[in-house]
This record gives C-alpha cells, structure tokens and sequence, in this order.
C-alpha cells in the first residue's frame, strides 16, 4: 500500500466523522474575534489601520527591559525558569497592591492579588467561575468585544445597559438587576470602545444601586493610567463593596508581549476560586516575565516612564479629533476622550458601518465597525477608533480618506 493510497483512506474516514457532532455547544456559539480578522485584512503596509488596540511600539521601553533580563538571569539564576506559585511572584504581587494603595488610599496586601496571563485571562477565569448556562451578567451597551466572547464560552445571558457620556443609565441598570445576574462587567476609565469616562455623580448611583445586591462587580481598568486631562476618579466597587474585583495590566504601560494582566479583589472566597481555575488553564504565568517586569519596575521610575506615552497619546488624540472635525460630515458625531486608546463615531441611523467597512478598505483605510461590541446582534451606525499606534500626519491623512467614504455613503 502506498503513503498516497493510506492517505486518501484516512481523508475519507475523518470525512465519516465530523468534528461538528463533538464540540461543545459553548464554543459552537461563541465567535471569533472579530478585530483578529479585521487585523489580518487590514495587515498590508499601503493600509493606514485604526482597527487594533495597539499601544505605540516607541512606548515599550526595550532598552530597560533588556537590562532586567540580563539582571534577572544573573541574580535569580534557576529560580527565573522553574515553576511557581499559581497566584504569582510574591513580590510582584506585593508591588501591585502598593501601587493601588499609593494611588487610591486602598489597603490591599499581596493576598488580595492574582497575577494572570494578560487580563484577558481574567474574564475567561470570571466566566468559568461564576457563570453557569442561561446565568445573567451585566454589561455595558456597548462593551469590549472580548468580554463578550469570554464570557459567551458560558452561554450565559446578556443584560446590556446603555453606556451615556455620564456612565451608566440607572433605570436601564435596576431593570437588568432585577432580571438577574451574577457579575456585573464594568470599563469606567476610558471604556473600550467608546473612550467615556464614568463621572464620579454616576459612580456613586451605580455604586448605590449595586450596594444592596449580592453581586460580583468587576472594573476592567486596564488604561487607568493613561489619562491625558483631567482627575482620577475612584473605582465604584473595589474594596467598598463585598465582590469588588478590579482588573489591571501591564500590557498598556509596560509591553504587551509578555501577557501580563491581574487582578485584585477582597474577596478571598472568590479568589480561590479564580485561583483553583488558573491552577486547571495554565498552573501559573510564565515566571521569568512576572520577574522581569518586577525588575523593570524596581528599577525603572513608572511615572516618568506614563509622563511620555500620556503626552504621546494626548498629540495623537488631538490630531485624531482635529482631524474628524475637519473631515468628517456634520452628521457624525463622536467623542473625545480624557486618556486611553480609543474613541467612538456615531453615523446617521441607518447607515450600517460593517457595509462600510470594505468600502473604506478599498481607501486603505480601517477601523473596528460597532457591531461586535454589541452583545445583541443587530445593524449599528458606530465605530471604534485607535489614535495610538499611528503619529499626527498618518491620522490626519486617514481621516481624511475615511471622511470622504463615509460622506459618500450618505
């Protein structure tokens, strides 16, 4: 018998038994990444890209970072490359809690704090920990896209709350407590997409309002830090209510690459529960990143390292806003963030910004259309922008590109 005949058998034997009939009804429902694919289309260098998340590669400190590889080699030596604890390197851990305690008088210890891979890992732990099929959560309408598939794996049910230039709506938010959930899912700094900032009246409705429910609050927070005007304002949840989980990253003010998320919570029934669900994903994070961001920051003076990137992404914010009030059609609005990654353009009702989006692609220009940030389907008139991984005179000229395809659709 042949490699080619035994071959061809086993073709048509896998053509026998589709794999369709064994997977999971989670992940038969769940979708994949919609900006994934929007990167890949969006991949050629002639095409100026507005579609990804991407921190601006001249903010990764690579010199630095270098040196504490070097330095965490030579000074740790086996340690850097053995397994570990699954809640994380203690002493990075430690940092983390100091660092929220400097900034927000909060009185977190290493304890309260799991370290994760990327805080992406975070929502997939959430999801297996606390939603079960048909379980209610709560999200903002709209929210981050990969909330919504991390936590879709669970096949729970949506409750969406309009998201308004002053934070939640409450009626909507009493309606969607009343209905039922378990977690609430919640971006109060810079939310990804729109780029609003909760202000602090509605922190303290929303926090009122959750007071009395027995609830797990979750503040994603990963572009705390960026902010570019204005004041910090204090978490809703975090150590005033019993279920505060804040999550954190060091991919936005340190590098991406190393998957480096986290999260804090006093909850400690909750954390080892989160903490048993991490042992059964990946037993720990790498441990020779977690000691190499330890260094880094030991090392290295964070704030004056966040003083650059907040200018840098002040300079791109402006230009991106200067240039959509320019360009633009009167008949878009959109919004003007106070730090972060991203803003949000709203078009004419009507006008579906996924039939857009090939369209712009023809002008070599992309953007994230609203939809999937969406967790009921349906055809919206929204975008999501990044003004941080391209300089002025790039975001300028892309505007101006996109201003015209979407003046042509109107």
């Amino acid at each position: 018998m042949t490699n080619e005949t035994i071959a061809t058998e086993i073709t048509e034997t896998v053509g026998e038994f589709p794999i369709d009939e064994l997977l999971s009804d989670g992940i038969t429902n769940t979708p994949p990444s919609f900006v994934r694919a929007i990167l890949k289309a969006a991949s050629d260098p002639e095409v100026t890209s507005f579609a990804g998340g991407l921190p601006n590669p001249i903010s990764f400190p690579q010199e630095k970072l270098l040196e504490s590889m070097q330095r965490v080699v030579a000074e740790r030596g086996p340690e850097a490359f053995q397994y570990s604890v699954t809640a994380g390197v203690p002493e990075l851990r430690a940092w983390i809690a100091e660092r929220y305690n400097h900034r927000f008088g909060t009185d977190y210890t290493e304890e309260d704090v799991l370290v994760t891979t990327g805080s992406q890992q975070v929502l997939d732990l959430l999801g297996k920990v606390l939603l079960d099929k048909g379980d209610g959560v709560i999200v903002e309408k709209p929210t981050y896209l990969a909330a919504i598939q991390a936590f879709a794996l669970q096949q729970p049910v949506f409750r969406e709350v309009e998201l308004t230039e002053e934070g939640l709506n409450i009626d909507e938010l009493n309606a969607a407590l009343d209905a039922g959930a378990k977690m609430i899912y919640l971006i109060p700094n810079f939310q990804n997409p729109t780029g609003l900032t909760y202000t602090a009246e509605n922190r303290e409705q929303v926090r009122e309002v959750l007071a009395g429910r027995n609830i797990v609050v979750v503040e994603d927070d990963p572009y705390g830090e960026l902010r570019f005007e204005g004041d910090s304002l204090p978490y809703i949840g975090g150590t005033a209510l019993p279920h505060g989980v804040i999550m954190g990253s060091f991919s936005k003010t340190v590098t991406p690459g190393f998957r480096m998320g986290y999260l804090l919570t006093k909850d400690h029934d909750l954390l080892r529960a989160l903490n048993t669900a991490k042992e059964a994903a990946d037993l720990h994070t790498n441990v020779f990143a977690q000691f190499v961001v330890l260094d880094y920051l030991r090392h290295n003076d964070l704030d004056e390292h966040l003083v650059k990137i907040r200018e840098l992404y002040r300079t791109q914010a402006r230009a991106m806003t200067d240039a959509m009030a320019e360009f633009f059609p009167a008949e878009v609005s959109f919004t003007k963030p106070q730090g972060g990654m991203f803003l949000w353009a709203t078009l004419p009702e009507g006008l579906n910004t996924m039939d857009l989006f090939p369209k712009a692609l023809e002008r070599n220009v992309a953007f994230v259309p609203g939809e999937p940030f969406y967790a009921q389907p349906g055809a919206y008139s929204t975008m999501r922008l990044n003004f941080t991984n391209a300089d002025a005179d790039t975001i300028r000229d892309g505007i101006q590109r996109l201003g015209e395809v979407i003046a042509a659709a109107l």
